[in-house]
C-alpha cells in the first residue's frame, strides 16, 4: 500500500520535535494549507482544524513554521479523560490519542485498501471515525467511557461531521446491528495490552456470516520488541493474526502521543480475513 502520506507525516513530526520548545504532554501540528510536502487537500485540513478547535482536550494553539510549511501547533491535556477511561474492567488501554494527521492517514489507508466502512473500537475522542467520515466512509466509533462518548458527540455537533458514536462495551457489542458489508475495524490497544480486546471483537465479527471474508482489522503494533514480549512477530500481533486466520494487507508507521519523543513511531498493521 502507498505510504507516501505516512512518511511525510513522520518526517514533519521529526522536524516539529526539533523545533518545539514548549512543555505540553499533548502536542501536535497541522499544516495550514496543502503543500507538495504533505499532499492533503485544503478542505480536509480545514476539517481537521475544526476538529481540534471543537475538542476540549486542546487548550491552546499558535502558528509555527516547520521546514517552510505554515502550521498550527495544538497543545492540550488529557489527564481527566485518561483517568476516566481507566475505571472500566474491559478498558484494556487508557485514552492516549494518536495524532490528528495520523488518524487521517489511517482512515485513508483503509479506504485505499477498498474498505467502505470504518469501525473504531475504543474510539476515544473519535478522531479516526471522524476522518473516515471526511473521506466518505460510513463511520462508527465504539467507546465505553461516558465522558469520551459525550466529547465525540460534542465535536460532531460543533463541526457538522456526523457519524455513529456508540457508547458501549466493545467486547460485548453486537456488531451485526451495524449492517456492515466491507468494514475495517481499528483496535485500540498496543500488543499484549489489547490482545483480549482484539480477540473478543474478531470472534464476534467472525460470527457474522456476511463479514467472514470481507472484514479487516487494524492493530497498533511496535517496531521494537521488548525482551520479555510474548509475541515478537507481526509487530507484536503475529499470534493474533495466525490464530484468527488473517492475512497481512500492509503496515504504515505514524506518530502518536506515546512516541512523540521517540525516534521510531508506531506501526499500524492492516489485516483482513483470508
Amino acid at each position: 500500500m502507498d505510504d507516501s502520506i505516512p512518511r511525510a507525516i513522520t518526517k514533519l513530526k521529526n522536524e516539529f520535535v526539533r523545533a518545539y520548545n514548549g512543555h505540553s504532554l499533548l502536542r501536535e501540528i497541522l499544516p495550514l494549507s496543502h503543500s507538495k510536502y504533505l499532499p492533503i487537500d485544503d478542505d480536509m485540513l480545514q476539517a481537521l482544524h475544526r476538529f481540534a478547535a471543537a475538542n476540549s482536550i486542546y487548550v491552546r494553539s499558535y502558528d509555527l513554521e516547520i521546514s517552510g510549511i505554515a502550521c498550527k501547533v495544538y497543545e492540550g491535556d488529557i489527564n481527566s479523560y485518561w483517568l476516566s477511561s481507566k475505571k472500566y474492567d474491559t478498558s484494556y488501554q487508557p485514552f492516549y490519542p494518536t495524532w490528528m494527521l495520523s488518524a487521517f492517514a489511517l482512515a485513508h489507508g483503509a479506504k485505499s485498501l477498498g474498505f467502505d466502512q470504518l469501525v473504531d473500537v475504543g474510539s476515544g475522542d473519535g478522531r479516526i471515525a471522524y476522518c473516515g467520515k471526511l473521506l466518505g466512509m460510513e463511520s462508527h466509533g465504539v467507546e465505553i467511557d461516558h465522558q469520551l462518548a459525550q466529547l465525540q458527540n460534542s465535536i460532531s455537533s460543533a463541526t457538522g461531521v456526523s457519524y455513529s458514536a456508540i457508547r458501549a462495551d466493545a467486547t460485548r457489542f453486537d456488531y451485526g446491528t451495524l449492517k456492515l458489508s466491507r468494514p475495517m475495524f481499528f483496535i485500540s490497544g498496543l500488543p499484549e495490552m489489547g490482545e483480549m480486546l482484539a480477540d473478543s471483537v474478531i470472534k464476534q465479527v467472525s460470527l457474522i456470516k456476511s463479514l467472514r471474508h470481507s472484514a479487516g482489522f487494524n492493530f497498533m503494533g511496535s517496531h521494537i520488541m521488548k525482551s520479555f514480549s510474548r509475541d515478537k512477530t507481526g509487530w507484536g500481533w503475529g499470534n493474533v493474526i495466525v490464530s484468527h486466520d488473517l492475512e497481512h494487507a500492509g503496515t504504515i508507521t505514524l506518530p502518536t502521543l506515546w512516541t512523540i519523543d521517540q525516534v521510531v513511531d508506531t506501526a499500524y498493521v492492516y489485516t483482513r480475513f483470508k
